[in-house]
Order: structure tokens, then sequence, then C-alpha cells
């Protein structure tokens, strides 16, 4: 396993937890608001670690940097989250160097995604890079690779159609309630949280359900207002939700509220309710299902809903996987690039000083010496010569280390620390 050294931190690890193995309740104990996110930032920064970026959202939670060992990572996790080591531990993954970053290739392209194709992942890891940017704590090799990452994720949206269709987390809320609720058009319909989510609901409701009865609510009015103005929907002040919740026969709630903002006591009406968790941590207290009229679904329920849809998105795997290995060869052809470009820069000036003191000998030994064509042919041999040693270093079948340090002993080059 090769080691990346361009960080004081001699290995690349990307560590965190999922879906896959760990329940919305754990994921919720991991969960990071954004005042936290900064926290961890500034704690990293204190703690020596050079770059990391940092991602949460309502189906993983991950930090992507260098380290001397993972464990300062999986700390700094937990110190700024309810999580424990040992909670950790039990449902966490922890990959270091190409398989670090071909974990954040999967997931950047949707393939890792709790719905095969849900792109939302992209926009959270753009967002972590430029915070971290904010910070100083992106180094050359983390922006290149969210680059590539982008990079790869546009060639599948546009070259594949693994996602076809809407494939997010509000359109399976939707799409479940069009499945199980008869006459969705004329139910009552409550969105609680206008955040990207709730937006993102708000937009698929619209347009799927010809619902013209759904009433917005945010504890922050003027956004649930900015959101409603594009669709002509009615927005109620946060003191009458439990008002508008009585009135509903479906309740959305997609808060990014660090604790449960409904449970069964802000339920009175005896009518059925069905109400959808879109939030992590959960949002809605488990004990609204002791209410005979109410039913309950959590984003967990949504993800597990297949359909034609999903398994035509599947076929298409195979071709984003290989869109994924064109665009991660790249970026592992740039970073062996990056690793012997100094030596390969040093050698080609010290063949420049061989030149100089050759051309300045034969001038003086040669009457009608072709300075012209002297320089041409030199310059045209110092270029072969540099590119047969930067082909030879490129060749994985060698040790890059060993041949730099041979290099700069044959050459007698000056030192140089890789960057």
């Amino acid at each position: 396993m090769k080691q990346y050294h361009i960080s004081k931190g001699s290995t690349f690890y990307a560590i965190g937890l999922s879906y896959k193995k760990a329940d919305a309740e754990i994921r919720g104990h991991f969960s990071l608001s954004d005042d936290a996110k900064i926290n961890l930032l500034n704690q990293a920064k204190n703690n020596g670690i050079e770059s990391l970026i940092v991602t949460s959202t309502c189906n993983r939670t991950e930090i992507f940097g260098f380290a001397e060992h993972p464990f300062q990572l999986i700390q700094l996790l937990c110190e700024n989250t309810k999580g424990t080591v040992e909670e950790f531990q039990k449902v966490a993954y922890v990959y270091k160097n190409k398989d670090a970053i071909s974990h954040m290739f999967r997931v950047g392209s949707g393939l890792d995604s709790q719905i095969l194709g849900d792109f939302e992942i992209i926009s959270q890891l753009k967002t972590a890079a430029r915070i971290s940017r904010k910070h100083k704590l992106l180094n050359h090799f983390i922006e290149r690779l969210v680059n590539s990452v982008i990079q790869a994720s546009k060639r599948i949206k546009n070259e594949t159609d693994i996602s076809s269709g809407a494939t997010s987390v509000s359109f399976a809320s939707v799409q479940y309630i069009m499945k199980h609720v008869e006459n969705v058009s004329n139910k009552n319909i409550l969105l609680f949280g206008t955040g990207k989510i709730g937006r993102n609901t708000c937009e698929n409701l619209v347009k799927h359900t010809k619902n013209e009865q759904i009433t917005l609510i945010n504890r922050t009015k003027d956004k649930a207002e900015a959101v409603a103005g594009k669709f002509n929907l009615v927005v109620k002040d946060y003191a009458n939700l439990q008002e508008e919740i009585n009135a509903s026969d479906i309740l959305i709630v997609a808060t990014g509220a660090q604790n449960p903002t409904i449970d069964k006591h802000i339920i009175q009406s005896k009518k059925d309710l069905l109400i959808l968790d879109l939030s992590i941590p959960k949002n809605v207290n488990n004990n609204v299902q002791e209410l005979d009229n109410v039913k309950l679904i959590h984003l967990d329920d949504l993800s597990q809903i297949t359909d034609e849809t999903l398994a035509n998105r599947k076929q298409h795997i195979p071709l984003a996987e290989s869109i994924i290995e064109e665009v991660k060869l790249e970026f592992n052809n740039w970073l062996e690039t990056r690793k012997f470009a100094p030596t390969i820069k040093a050698l080609k000036v010290k063949l420049h000083d061989f030149k100089k003191s050759e051309l300045d000998t034969q001038r003086k030994k040669i009457a009608d010496f072709n300075e012209e064509q002297a320089e041409l042919i030199s310059n045209k041999l110092i270029q072969k010569i540099t590119n047969h040693f930067a082909h030879h270093l490129k060749d994985e079948a060698i040790s890059t280390n060993d041949s730099l340090e041979l290099i700069q002993k044959v050459f007698q080059l000056e030192p140089i620390k890789n960057v």
C-alpha cells in the first residue's frame, strides 16, 4: 500500500458510519450540526491535523483526512457528537489510502447512497471542501480528490441512466405517499421543516400529487415563505404547529433539530394520520405509534422501496464503475506525477548545467561552432532523457521511492521534499 507523503500525517483515512450498519438512532448520535462541524475543524487544527473534510447527512457521517492514526479522527467525531467510541466501533468503517480514495468516489457518485443514484451527497462534499478551505484545512491532495469525484459524478449523471427519475429520499417519501394514500390530491398535507430535504420534498409533492392543500411551517417563517412563494402554498406560524397537525392527514417532518419535535401529546385528532420522519436525528418520538390512528414511517423504511425504476438503475452500475475507474486513474497519475515532479525538474536543471558547460567548452575548441544546431540537439536530448526517467517512475512495477533516491544520488541532486 502506497503512502501519500503530502501531508504532515502520513496516511489518508476515511472514517465514518452509514445506513448500511448504523440505524437511524445511532446515526443520530453521530450527526454533526453546522456549529459542531466548525468546532471539529478548529479542534483538528489545534491538534496539528493539516487537512480534512467533514460531511454529515441523514444517511452518513464521515471524515476524510490525514492523520498518524485513525483514532485521531474518530476522537474528533466523538468529542463533537453524542456518539461514543464504543458505539462507533460496532457500526463504523475505516479506510486508508487507495481504499479511502475509492470510497469517496463511490459515495460521491451515488453508488453508495441509501437510494441508488441519489446524488445529493455531492453538494455536501463541495460544501465540506469549501468550509475546510476557509479554515485552511484543505491541502492539494483532498482538493484535487474532491474535484475528481465531482467530475466522475457529472459524467455518471450525463453518460448513464443510474439517476433516471428522481432518486432522493424526498422523492421516495412522495412515492410512498402516492402508493399508500388514496385520493392523495384531496388530503391535507403539512410539511414541517423547509431545509434542503424539505424544499425538495415540497417540489416533489407539488409535481407528483397535484395537491393544492399543502401547508408549510418552519421555525423561521421567512424561509418557509420563500419556498411557498414558488408554488403558491400556504404558510403558517410555528405557534400554530399543533393546530395544523390535528387538521392534517399527512405530516412530513424534515427539521434539523437535535431532539424530537413531535410526540404523541401534540396529536389530539382521532382521524388517521400518516407521519413521515425524514430527519436525522429522528425528530418524531416513537411514542406516536402508541396512538391507534397514527402510522409512522422513517426514511430508513423509505429506502427499502424497490420498483422497476430502481431495477433499471442497477443495470447501469457497471458503466458507472468504469467511469469511476477512468477518473480515478487520472487522479492517481496526477498523484504519482506530483510525487516525482520536483526530482524531474531538478534533473532537468542539472542536465542544462551539463549542457551549458559542454557548449562553453566546444565553442572554444571549434572555430565555426554552430550555436543554434548545438542548442537544438542538446535540448532535445535533455527532453528525451527526462521523459525516459518520468516514464520509468510511472511504472507501477518499480519502487518510486527507491528510484527517486537513486536518481538523486547518481546526478548529485539536492534532496527534494515532496509537496
